[in-house]
C-alpha cells in the first residue's frame, strides 16, 4: 500500500519519486509497476551507509557512514535528507562532493533523523 514519505525508483529509466499526498492507485514509469525502496538501517558489509548525525552550534552535520563513502561517477550518495516528522530538508549531492551536508536545524535534536540514497545500494535510513 502506498504511503506518504515512500519513495519509488523506475528500474528502466532510474526516475524516482517521493509520495507527497496518497490519492490511490499505483506508481508507473516506462509502462512498469515502479519499486518501493525499502529503508535500511544496519550496515553489514565493507562500506557504510548509515546516516550519522552530528549536531553543530548552527545545527547538524548529516555524514554518510562512520567512513567516509565513495563519490564516483558510478558510485555515489544523490541525496542527504533530514525530518522531525513534520519538515524535512534535503541536500542534493554530485560525484567529487564530500558525502555529508550541513542543515539548520528544524527542531530538537532528539526528533531528527536522517536517509540517504546511494545510487548502487539504495535508500538508508538512522
Amino acid at each position: 500500500m502506498i504511503a506518504q514519505k515512500q519513495i519509488y525508483k523506475c528500474n528502466v529509466c532510474g526516475n524516482m519519486v517521493e509520495v507527497l499526498y496518497v490519492g490511490g492507485g499505483e506508481l508507473t514509469c516506462c509502462n512498469q509497476a515502479m519499486e518501493l525502496l525499502a529503508e535500511k538501517n544496519d550496515d553489514t558489509g565493507m562500506e557504510k551507509h548509515v546516516p550519522v548525525i552530528e549536531e553543530t552550534t548552527d545545527g547538524v552535520i548529516v555524514k554518510v557512514g562512520s567512513v567516509a563513502h565513495p563519490m564516483e561517477e558510478s558510485h555515489y550518495i544523490a541525496v542527504i535528507e533530514i525530518s522531525d516528522g513534520d519538515t524535512e530538508q534535503k541536500a542534493f549531492l554530485q560525484p567529487g562532493d564530500a558525502p555529508e551536508a550541513r542543515f539548520v536545524t528544524i527542531a530538537n535534536l532528539s526528533s531528527i533523523s536522517a536517509r540517504e540514497y546511494c545510487t548502487v545500494h539504495g535508500l538508508w535510513k538512522s
